[in-house]
C-alpha cells in the first residue's frame, strides 16, 4: 500500500480532545511507512486545528451529497480510505467503492458512540425519578452491566447504523476492549471484522515534579463533549463541596476546549473552583497539579485526560467508566469509585499521602509501558492492514452480512445523495 485518503469527521485537534490525538497518531504511523496520506473532512475549519501540512499531509475540503468528492477518489486512486466515526462512512463509503472498490475500507470508531448515549440514557433514566437538582448529583456513574447495555442499546437508531457501518467496513479499529467484547458477545459481530487499536503513546517530555512540588487539582476535557460536561457539574454540586471541606486551601482548576457561558458561570475563587478554559499545553498544566479528577458517569472509549495524566506521572480519580478498557488486570494509576463521597475521600487520601501517590504514580507508568507503548501497537496494526489488503476479496465474500448491508443501505443513501446533488445543481 503506498497512497491513503483519511476522510475526517472534523479537522483533527489533539490539544482538545483523545480523538484528535489518536488521529494524530495514524497520521504519524501511516507516514513513518513511507506511505502517501490525504486528509479529506466536510467540517468547517476549527480554531484550534492541527496544521497537517507539517506532517506532509495534503488537506482537502469535500461537500456532503457532492459528486466532486468522486472525482477526488478518481484522481488518487487511494489503496486504503480510513473513515473517522461512521457518520463519515455512511456519507462516502459508497462512493469510495463505486469509484474505486479495489481500495480497503477501514473504520475508526474513536469510541462507540451508540454505547456512550446508552450509558448517557440510562443516567437520565435515573434523574427522572429523583425528586430535585440536589438528589440528582448524588447519583453515581452508570454501572450498567453487558446484558444492560445491549437492552439499551439494541433498538436504538444509532447502535443500528454504528453497527451496520462495522459490518459494511473491512476492518474497524477499536480503541477499547471492553467494546469490542461488547460487540462480539452481545452483538455478534465477528472478531475478524475488528481490531483493538488504544491511543498509541510516545513518552512525554514535559519535566515531572515530584510530590511536594505539585499543589491543587486539575480537571480537563473538552466542554463540547457531553461527558465531560456532565462530569465538570457532578464536580460543582457533588465532589468539590466534600473536597474542599476537608482541604478548604486546595483547588480545582478546570481546563477545556470550547468552554460555553454556562461552563464559564461556575467559576467562583471563593469556592476554590477555577474555571480557566483552553490549555494551550495540556501535559504542563496537568504535570503542575497533584491530583487529576475525572469523575465520569457516562461514557465510552479511552480516555485522553487519563493517559495524559499516567504520562505527566499524576495520579488521577475516576470512576470504572472513566479507567474503562486501559487498565486491563493491572492496579490502577490513583483510585476509582463510582459515588461521590467515595471519589471525594480517595482524591483526599491521594493528595495528603506521599506513599499513595508515589504507588499509583508507578502504577501509571506501568500501564503506559504495557499497555499503550506506540511502536508494538503499530507494528501490529501496519501488519494486519497489510494481510487484510492481500486477502481483501476473500474476506469480503465471507462477510455476507457486510455486503448486504452495503447493497441494501449504500443504494438508497446512493439515491438520496444524487437527489441532493441535482437538486443543488
Amino acid at each position: 500500500m503506498q497512497r491513503i485518503l483519511i476522510v475526517g469527521y472534523v479537522w483533527p485537534e489533539p490539544r482538545s480532545s483523545a480523538a484528535g490525538s489518536r488521529m494524530i497518531e495514524l497520521i504519524e504511523l501511516f507516514r513513518a511507512q513511507g506511505w502517501q496520506v490525504t486528509f479529506a473532512c466536510a467540517a468547517a475549519l476549527s480554531a484550534h486545528r492541527f496544521e497537517l501540512a507539517a506532517l506532509g499531509v495534503p488537506e482537502v475540503a469535500i461537500s456532503l451529497n457532492c459528486d466532486s468528492f468522486d472525482a477526488l477518489v478518481a484522481e488518487l486512486q487511494p489503496d486504503m480510505v480510513l473513515f473517522d466515526r461512521f457518520f463519515t462512512e455512511e456519507q462516502f463509503a459508497w462512493r469510495v467503492e463505486r469509484v474505486c472498490p479495489q481500495a480497503l475500507r477501514v473504520l475508526d470508531t474513536s469510541d462507540l458512540h451508540s454505547l456512550r448515549e446508552a450509558r448517557q440514557q440510562l443516567l437520565k433514566q435515573a434523574q427522572q425519578a429523583c425528586a430535585n437538582e440536589a438528589e440528582r448529583y448524588r447519583l453515581g456513574a452508570v454501572q450498567a452491566g453487558p446484558e444492560q447495555l445491549f437492552a439499551a442499546m439494541a433498538g436504538s437508531d444509532i447502535a443500528q447504523r454504528e453497527i451496520a457501518a462495522i459490518y459494511r467496513s473491512d476492518l474497524t479499529l477499536m480503541i477499547s476492549e471492553f467494546e469490542m467484547q461488547l460487540l462480539q458477545r452481545q452483538f455478534g459481530v465477528p472478531a475478524a471484522l475488528l481490531h483493538h487499536c488504544p491511543l498509541m503513546l510516545v513518552p512525554s517530555n514535559t519535566a515531572q515534579p515530584d510530590f511536594a512540588a505539585r499543589e491543587h487539582f486539575l480537571s480537563i476535557g473538552n466542554f463540547r463533549h457531553a461527558p465531560n460536561w456532565d462530569a465538570v457539574l457532578w464536580l460543582k454540586h457533588a465532589l468539590w463541596p466534600l473536597i474542599r471541606q476537608r482541604l478548604p486551601q486546595a483547588q480545582l482548576h478546570v481546563y477545556g476546549a470550547y468552554p460555553p457561558p454556562k461552563a464559564t458561570a461556575l467559576h467562583n475563587p471563593k469556592q476554590g473552583f477555577l474555571l480557566l478554559g483552553w490549555a494551550e499545553d495540556a501535559h504542563q498544566v496537568m504535570s503542575r497539579a497533584r491530583v487529576c479528577l475525572a469523575p465520569l458517569r457516562f461514557g465510552a472509549g479511552i480516555k485522553g485526560k487519563l493517559a495524559d495524566a499516567m504520562a505527566c506521572g499524576t495520579p488521577s480519580v475516576t470512576t470504572a467508566i472513566g479507567c474503562e478498557g486501559m487498565h486491563g488486570e493491572l492496579p490502577w494509576a490513583g483510585a476509582v469509585s463510582e459515588e461521590p463521597q467515595g471519589l471525594a475521600d480517595a482524591a483526599v487520601a491521594l493528595y495528603q499521602s506521599p506513599s499513595l501517590w508515589h504507588a499509583a504514580q508507578r502504577n501509571g507508568a506501568r500501564i503506559l509501558a504495557e499497555r499503550f507503548a506506540r511502536i508494538p501497537l503499530g507494528a501490529a496494526l501496519i501488519a494486519r492492514l497489510l494481510a487484510l489488503h492481500e486477502q481483501r476479496e476473500g474476506l469480503r465474500q465471507a462477510n455476507f452480512v457486510g455486503s448486504m448491508l452495503r447493497h441494501h443501505l449504500h443504494k438508497s443513501t446512493q439515491y438520496m445523495s444524487q437527489w441532493i446533488a441535482a437538486k443543488n445543481r
